[in-house]
């Protein structure tokens, strides 16, 4: 028999309709004979009584004065209660289910509260509970510490939870069961031809959630790279089989021959800034300074730009002010220009092809698209654009690089 891990995330366990959804994915699997780990969030979104943000909310009053260990302890309900919930409907559909929390399930972390590392999986419990023909109903975004303190994994950890258990059970694949039947070309919200993609490779879904694709998190994918375990992104109100994540050697064997499309997707984030700063003739030590006090006061720093006349990177928009009164104090003169985009042209064939940017440069010139900075690695190239561009350029490039017609389901 084999193993397979399922992962629902907050919306699909928010209502009685929607578990019910659940259950059905549930009785599938059983039904074809496998044993099964369901992982689960916390129920719904901010302002519904279970989710992540509302338990955060306990403690606005407070202006969240509790300690990390404290607030882990507060955040691990919601998921608790979705696995209790979980498990009392698989009872009363006469499936027999055992409930664990990150701890029980074996996942051992680091002590860092809020944003705890996976450092082990231990699946002795969970496979004890499989032989007994028993569904493992695990509580997602948790674990423990080697001391038994309770830590949680972060934004995305429920998804992280799923693709550890994944590899460490050596299960035949993942499902993450979403709002969306698969992975998009782009924002359907903003390119009505955007077109469902019926595999990916790791390293593609990888950048698509780093660059704005919020669909799974970008660390649960890593696990699963890591330890080669195929990834499905599913919709949890279909049976559609979405889109599956595995190697590339893989899915040229599934599709029979190799993608012709060097681009798979264009993403994009909204909300950024530009910071730049002028150099005069050897002052090449002020990078040491701007980059040092930006890491000192916990900003995060991006698209980051180098050369003897300039520093250029990018700050998110909430951060700006900050990052702009830090390069004031250090007596330099930054130029900030706020409200940008970034937008991801993503695509594991793109190393080593020409022309790619020559396309991506010919598609926004002809919309009339001022591009303010660039950069690539060899499956990403980034462009940052005014934010009053953002979804012109979006556009543009889906059109230009043919991705409504790209192999798809």
């Amino acid at each position: 028999m084999s193993i397979i891990v399922q992962k629902f995330g907050g919306t699909s366990v928010a209502t009685a309709e929607r578990r019910q959804r659940v259950l059905h994915h549930i009785s599938n699997e059983l039904e074809k004979g496998n044993k099964l780990v369901v992982v689960v969030s916390a129920m719904g979104r901010k302002g519904e009584p279970y989710a992540t943000d509302t338990l955060l909310g306990l403690i606005d009053q407070y202006d969240q004065q509790i300690l990390p260990r404290e607030k882990d302890l507060l955040l691990s309900c919601g998921e608790i209660i979705s696995a209790a919930t979980l498990s009392s409907m698989l009872t009363q559909a006469g499936i027999r289910s055992c409930v664990l929390t990150g701890g029980q399930a074996g996942i051992i972390t680091n002590d860092q509260h809020t944003n705890a590392q996976i450092i082990t999986v231990n699946p002795k419990r969970i496979l004890h509970e499989l032989e007994k023909n028993r569904v493992v109903v695990v509580a997602g975004f948790q674990g423990q510490t080697t001391d038994g303190e309770i830590t949680t994994l972060g934004r995305g950890g429920s998804d992280t939870t799923a693709t550890a258990l994944g590899a460490a059970l050596d299960a035949e694949y993942v499902d993450i069961f979403t709002d969306v039947e698969g992975i998009m070309t782009a924002d359907p919200r903003i390119v009505e031809d955007a077109a469902q993609l019926e595999q990916v490779t790791y390293v593609e879904m990888c950048n698509l959630a780093f660059q704005g694709a919020k669909v799974i998190h970008p660390r649960a994918v890593e696990i699963a790279m890591q330890n080669s375990t195929p990834i499905r992104i599913r919709s949890t109100m279909s049976d559609h089989p979405g889109t599956l994540v595995t190697h590339r050697s893989e899915i040229d064997r599934l599709v029979r021959e190799v993608r012709e499309n060097t681009i798979i997707g264009v993403t994009q984030m909204p909300n950024v800034t530009q910071v730049k700063i002028r150099l005069r003739q050897g002052q090449y030590h002020t990078q040491l300074k701007v980059f040092k006090a930006m890491a000192d006061h916990g900003i995060s720093v991006d698209f980051i730009s180098v050369n003897p006349s300039e520093i250029a990177y990018t700050v998110y928009d909430d951060l700006a002010d900050q990052a702009e009164q830090i390069l004031y104090d250090l007596g330099l003169e930054p130029e900030l220009s706020r409200g940008c985009s970034k937008v991801s042209v993503v695509g594991a064939g793109i190393a080593g092809v020409p022309g790619v940017m020559a396309k991506i440069s010919e598609a926004l010139t002809e919309e009339d698209i001022q591009v303010l900075q660039s950069a690539d690695s060899h499956t990403t190239i980034w462009v940052l654009v005014h934010g009053k561009d953002m979804e012109k350029a979006v556009r543009a490039l889906h059109k230009k690089f043919h991705l409504n017609k790209l192999y798809c389901s």
